[in-house]
């Protein structure tokens, strides 16, 4: 059973889409999404500096935009989808739920939602790497922070105002490593509530269709089989907590054998080599990885 998964925010970075610009018509799917979103695509994706793609609302679009394009150039219909965080809009792409223009609409006025709200307060981030996990979960609550992402394999990514943070950091949990990610605010977090509302407006246009493969949903790792279920989940997913390691767990469950990560992969691999032993993946970094990919499905 094969598993694509989309990477999601902080996985891009600087020149990452120049490789793939060789493969015959991408740079002209880029550029129509590019109308799509608002944004060149191509620019961004290949000249654009760290601080540049670093802007949620750059990031977002351009992340989504790449995982949906490396796939159409794996061309491998998976038995089983799912993405991290803003990784979910290319995951339901892929599984029929949205076409690719409307996930990529949702994506710009996600994005520009998310800015928006990371502005009105100093938020950030903190990945928990190793610790006792109730431990770290405890530590989290008594600060006043939100287990933003709960990815498995030992990680936990805290979400809050900068002086809680600045607190964690020096009563950090036994045991537990903590780094400050470069992320623009608290995603996933009571902070992002504005954007809900945002988002779920910009959903009342959309009629989703039903999953055509299994699609697992961030907000508990389930197998979603109602497109305006899914449609919903993604809006609430803004400001609620990404439950990567329930997503791992289903795929055990339902038997995945092989896992393929999207461009710009590498971070969701690196999970299911610790969470999920033996069962091979391969990331999509440049054109290259193609043909190991295509491997994983023989």
């Amino acid at each position: 059973m094969l598993a694509i998964v989309a990477p999601g925010q902080g996985a891009q970075t600087p020149g990452f889409l120049t490789p793939w610009l060789e493969l015959p018509g991408l740079a002209d799917r880029l550029a129509a999404w590019s109308e799509v979103v608002g944004l060149d695509l191509i620019t961004y994706g290949t000249t654009a500096g760290a601080d540049e793609i670093r802007d949620t609302a750059v990031a977002q679009p351009l992340l989504v935009a790449a995982a949906l394009a490396s796939a159409e150039a794996l061309g491998v219909r998976p038995d089983l989808v799912a993405g991290h965080s803003v990784g979910e809009f290319a995951a339901a792409a892929l599984a029929g739920t949205l076409t690719a223009e409307q996930a990529l609409a949702l994506v710009r006025e996600r994005a520009q939602a998310m800015a928006k709200a990371a502005a009105v307060t100093e938020t950030g981030m903190t990945a928990v790497l190793g610790g006792d996990e109730a431990e770290v979960l405890a530590a989290i609550e008594r600060h006043g922070l939100t287990p933003a992402n709960i990815n498995g394999a030992g990680q936990i990514v805290a979400g809050g105002t900068l002086e809680q943070l600045a607190a964690f950091q020096d009563d950090a949990p036994e045991r537990a490593r903590l780094r400050p990610l470069a992320v623009a605010g608290a995603f996933h977090t009571v902070h992002m509530a504005p954007a809900v509302a945002t988002l779920r407006d910009a959903a009342l246009g959309v009629t989703p269709a039903d999953p055509a493969v299994r699609l697992l949903s961030n907000a508990d790792g389930q197998v979603v089989t109602s497109g305006a279920d899914f449609l919903d989940r993604l809006v609430k997913q803004v400001s609620s907590p990404v439950r990567w390691d329930s997503c791992m767990a289903t795929m055990a469950e339902q038997g995945v054998t092989a896992i393929i990560e999207l461009l710009p992969g590498g971070t969701l691999t690196g999970l299911a080599k610790r969470a999920l032993r033996g069962v091979p993946t391969v990331a999509l970094k440049t054109p290259d990885d193609i043909d190991a990919a295509k491997e994983l499905t023989k």
